[in-house]
């Protein structure tokens, strides 16, 4: 692959200066922009106009394990099990006929990056922007630029496993298995309309033993684009060869459910899983994020009711040189993604993993990140990781001077949820096996806005469940509409919008592997100290990161700890490179009385929220939390 000058001028002086000297890299493409807003609008297929020639990407290094390899391999031409299937036969060829689809006389099989850029332009489903590392295809998911929670639903099969087990409510809505063929009905008929499709066969799960087969339908060019990002490609043509997926999803979310109101659904929206027959419809929502979600749920869901029980968890996690595993769950907000990027350790992955028998694994091949105010200095990996076969998503761009679309990360006037999805070797410091052995520690990240929780505290096995199932985190005013102070936001095993069964079944499998595994579980806050916000400080992360390499080096564990006499948690009394009076919360308060006032108030917060768990589960954890 021919690389661009100023791709091999980076380059070079990368390997002379090394990864964290930028500024002779960035001089060589520093740029004056005036800019000047462009309003484009969402994503749809246009007429087709000439392809635009791709500007290869950056050289990035790739890793196995935490050993560096040749900087010059591209991992992008190791994918390559492409094929265009035309005839009147495509779609029995390649399996599709088997739904019900057999209208497309040409089938875009497992695109290369390559010819999924192609594609992208000659269709005109979106713009090409000029970031930094290369030329990054960007699109406009229109109104839903997030998921659409309300409108997902799960068909309630009356006397089926997931009938029983299920845990039904506002996160898992029941819909009729006659709403659902109605639906699907629609769905094949407009794709039996269409003259070519999308059809991507893929993986989710990198272990072998527990890996599901998926395979996803789609109108555009973009969104095949998307789920090869996110998910585990096929390394070659025998592994795709007379593929029986586990699962389907069928994207026409060009279409509407005109009749939802007879159906008993909340929109014309419509995001509906059928486990029992293996497939799924999107309506209405071009959003990327639900192909990706979606999966995920069901993941919660197989794992968990597996003949041996195994763990699904919304976290990150990376490993080290000597094989320790670490995981990191927290909620948006509060550095899941940066604190487990780390310098001296391999990433696995950034966003979902699962516990086996085996250690834990990624379930996905590759990232979806947050771009709001994104900045080299703040986020390098992920802002060095946006370049060609990257996507972004809802970012605002802007014309430069020289005529050049350049994405505003600090213009959130679109949405605050701008995302970018890109493999996982856009990530210099990758653990390519993406499989490690069982985790050392397991650390839940808070962002506490009350400045009441100090900045690293250690968990018993009781109160490590508690604070798994509580899944707190705090909204601070401008966030949303409404807030105008401290908000808790409880969210159950740090995901609850995607758990498929109760809470506590998840935290009984989480208890049992640490327990067997001797993992130790610590509780970080990443937010407020010093006073609550709008009074206190925003914890530096430079003290975060200090306490992060102190858990992942084995000196917290040999810390001499106070007892909380609130939460009843462990307290370090000291750790290198943290101040001293951070450790303790209350120290940190020039008022001690307004710290005890905020102290008890958000220890009731917790309180009440797991009221909802009390008697639930094997063990009813309601004892291992705070005094009230």
């Amino acid at each position: 692959m021919m690389i661009s000058s100023s791709a091999c001028r980076r380059l070079m002086l990368r390997k002379a200066l090394g990864v964290y000297e930028r500024t002779a890299i960035k001089a060589l493409s520093a740029r004056s922009f005036t800019y000047s807003p462009i309003n484009y609008q969402p994503s749809t297929v246009k007429t087709p106009s000439a392809p635009q020639v791709l500007k290869p990407p950056t050289v990035q290094h790739k890793y196995k394990s935490t050993a560096a390899v040749d900087p010059c391999v591209s991992p992008r031409e190791d994918y390559n099990v492409s094929e265009t299937v035309q005839g009147n036969d495509a779609c029995s060829k390649v399996g599709i006929d088997k739904l019900g689809i057999t209208g497309p006389n040409t089938i875009y099989h497992n695109l290369t990056f390559q010819e999924l850029f192609d594609h992208e332009v000659a269709n005109g489903e979106g713009e090409v922007a000029h970031a930094e590392y290369g030329d990054t295809f960007t699109v406009d998911t229109g109104k839903f630029t997030g998921r659409s929670p309300k409108d997902k639903w799960i068909v309630l099969n009356k006397g089926s496993e997931t009938a029983a087990n299920i845990d039904w409510g506002d996160v898992n809505q029941p819909t009729s298995p006659e709403v659902f063929d109605e639906l699907y009905e629609k769905a094949i008929k407009h794709f039996n309309t269409k003259e070519k499709a999308y059809v991507f066969d893929c993986f989710c799960g990198a272990n072998p033993k527990s890996q599901k087969k998926i395979r996803f339908v789609h109108e555009m060019a973009w969104q095949q684009h998307f789920v090869t990002n996110m998910f585990i490609r096929p390394e070659n043509k025998d592994d795709i060869e007379n593929f029986d997926p586990d699962f389907t999803v069928i994207n026409a979310c060009s279409q509407v459910d005109e009749d939802w109101e007879r159906h008993g659904l909340n929109s014309e929206v419509a995001v509906v899983f059928n486990v029992e027959k293996k497939a799924a419809i999107i309506f209405g929502t071009w959003y990327g994020g639900e192909n990706k979600k979606g999966i995920f749920s069901l993941m919660n869901y197989w794992l968990p009711m597996a003949d041996n029980p195994q763990l699904p968890m919304h976290c990150s996690a990376n490993v080290g040189k000597n094989g320790d595993s670490a995981l990191f769950f927290g909620l948006s907000g509060t550095g899941k993604t940066t604190l487990s990027a780390d310098p001296h350790r391999a990433l696995i992955g950034d966003d979902e993993h699962g516990w086996d028998e085996d250690g834990v694994f990624n379930f996905e091949g590759g990232c979806y990140a947050k771009t709001i105010n994104l900045a080299e200095k703040t986020e390098p990996d992920i802002y060095r990781a946006i370049h060609t076969d990257a996507m972004l998503e809802n970012v605002a761009l802007h014309r430069s001077s020289d005529g050049k679309l350049v994405p505003d990360y600090f213009d959130v006037s679109k949405t605050q949820n701008g995302r970018v999805s890109y493999p996982i070797f856009h990530i210099d410091n990758y653990h390519k096996p993406q499989m490690a052995g069982h985790p050392n520690n397991i650390i839940f990240l808070t962002c506490d806005a009350f400045g009441v929780l100090p900045p690293v505290s250690k968990l018993s096995s009781g109160q490590a469940m508690y604070h798994f199932i509580s899944g707190y985190t705090a909204k601070v005013a401008g966030t949303e509409r409404g807030i105008t102070e401290p908000t808790p936001n409880f969210s159950a095993c740090f995901g609850a919008a995607f758990l498929t069964l109760h809470p506590t079944r998840y935290a009984d499998l989480l208890a049992e592997k640490m327990e067997k595994h001797d993992a130790h579980a610590w509780l970080v806050n990443t937010g407020w100290s010093g006073g609550s916000y709008g009074v206190g400080e925003r914890m530096s992360i430079k003290t975060t990161r200090s306490c992060i390499d102190s858990i992942l080096d084995g000196t917290a564990a040999q810390a001499e700890f106070a007892n909380d006499e609130i939460f009843g948690f462990e307290v370090p009394v000291s750790l290198p490179g943290v101040d001293g009076h951070l450790l303790n919360p209350r120290n940190a308060w020039d008022n001690k009385d307004s710290y005890d006032q905020t102290a008890k108030k958000l220890a009731g917060m917790f309180a009440k929220n797991f009221e909802q768990f009390s008697g639930m589960g094997s063990t009813d954890y309601t004892k291992f939390g705070p005094k009230v």
